[in-house]
């Protein structure tokens, strides 16, 4: 996630530095903050839904606190801001491809450079995972307890599957955009509908995985236009038309036809209101650009989006564990732990969400150096980026459908590594030509 932004560094003092060498002039900054803020509401959500306390029998029980409240669906409508954020991404990705283009190169480089950023972070995670899994089977702990926590931990890799696939697909999906904007949206939206027509009338909720690329690409789409000007040219009035049209479209989509009426259930498969989310979205964050833009003229809002956004992948991809692992330290503390969904647990959730954010901050530290994008080789060959592509597509696309277990993070690690090293590193060829930085 962190290819959409400031490029990774692993201090702080590093990210300062960054903020006052770029050239702030040819930068949308209301973009990075969107972006920052789209992750850290990850969190806070995250938070919410993660409830860890002892049952009777002294046992540890795991609950979702959020999805029991009566208020849980319609707030969904504004805090499910994952479209959100692949607009954003669309917005950045074209930008990206743009300047690439410029300075002479090609798709190859493109999907290398972008698909090693999603792969690199994610190989220490399984890694983890495996170690983790594996270390808990040989001292007999509850498997049980294991699966919950490990399957709701590793929950968020569904991202990585989906923004895989939409960098993977940038340069085919902007010389459509350039060459029939409007057409390739009518299609991606039909499609779009079909898939969950055949879904929703067969029951086979396998078929909605087609939408991992009708969805998402169209919501990439967006943000292509985004970067073209589209919405900066309508008017408020417009804008504000169009977002109220959007989601009151998830009424009837809702109240009659066959989805949820919460935009969670309707992530994954991914489904067409999210579609209006996206619509709607990107449409309110163009009005709020001009409160944005005098928010992100202040060194301290420069500062803290500069320094967050170096760790945005650490923070989406580490949140979760050390949310379970906090968790589990405070039920070994006398007081430390409020029975989940009670009113003293509410309140501990800043607490939480402070304490959190330190430990990913240091684990950044540790983990964080992965965000950078490694030294590049020569070019590999254009069969070698689509299999090391496929290879770095595969291990969150299997956590999305099986869910995480120990033979898959073994697996995962094996497949990313590979990923890494065909991505990372290429011998040298005896009359190459200086590589392209992507």
């Amino acid at each position: 996630m962190s290819d959409a932004g400031v490029r990774p560094s692993p201090t702080a003092t590093s990210a300062a530095g960054t903020s006052s060498s770029i050239d702030l002039s040819k930068r949308d900054l209301t973009l990075d903050l969107a972006r920052v803020f789209c992750v850290l509401l990850v969190v806070v959500i995250h938070l919410l839904m993660v409830g860890v306390g002892l049952g009777p029998d002294g046992q540890v029980l795991v609950s979702r606190p959020l999805e029991s409240q009566w208020w849980f669906a319609p707030v969904t409508w504004a805090g499910q801001i994952m479209p959100l954020f692949f607009v954003v991404g669309g917005f950045a990705s074209i930008t990206a491809w743009r300047s690439l283009v410029r300075r002479g190169g090609t798709g190859v480089d493109y999907v290398r450079g972008r698909v090693l950023r999603l792969a690199q972070p994610a190989l220490p995670l399984f890694i983890f995972y495996a170690v983790v899994i594996g270390g808990a089977r040989l001292i007999g702990v509850d498997p049980e307890l294991v699966d919950v926590a490990v399957v709701g931990a590793a929950s968020p890799l569904w991202f990585l599957a989906a923004y895989t696939l939409c960098q993977a697909l940038v340069p085919v999906m902007v010389s459509w955009h350039q060459r029939a904007p409007r057409a390739t949206l009518v299609v991606l939206f039909v499609g779009a509908v079909v898939v969950d027509t055949i879904r929703y009338s067969t029951g086979i909720d396998a078929i909605g995985l087609a939408n991992l690329f009708f969805v998402w690409l169209l919501v990439q789409q967006l943000g292509f236009f985004y970067a073209d000007g589209w919405f900066a040219a309508r008017r408020w009035w417009t804008l504000v038309i169009i977002a109220v049209v959007a989601y009151a479209s998830l009424v009837p989509m809702t109240a009659i036809g066959p989805y949820a009426d919460d935009m969670l259930t309707n992530l994954n498969p991914p489904t067409v209101p999210l579609i209006a989310l996206a619509v709607a979205q990107a449409c309110i964050l163009r009005l709020l650009r001009p409160a944005l833009a005098r928010l992100m003229n202040t060194h301290a809002a420069r500062a803290v989006v500069f320094l967050v956004g170096t760790r945005l992948m650490t923070i989406y991809l580490w949140h979760l564990p050390v949310i379970l692992l906090i968790s589990g330290i405070a039920l070994l503390i006398p007081g430390a732990s409020p029975e989940p969904a009670s009113l003293v647990w509410w309140w501990t959730r800043p607490l939480m969400f402070l304490l959190v954010m330190a430990a990913v901050f240091g684990l950044s530290f540790l983990v964080g150096r992965w965000e950078a994008p490694r030294e590049f080789g020569p070019k590999p060959p254009t069969p070698v980026v689509a299999v090391a592509t496929v290879l770095a597509f595969i291990p969150p696309f299997a956590v999305m459908e099986f869910f995480m277990d120990l033979p898959l993070a073994i697996g995962g690690s094996v497949l990313l590594a590979v990923a890494v090293l065909l991505l990372g590193r290429w011998p040298a060829a005896s009359s190459r030509s200086a590589p392209i930085s992507s």
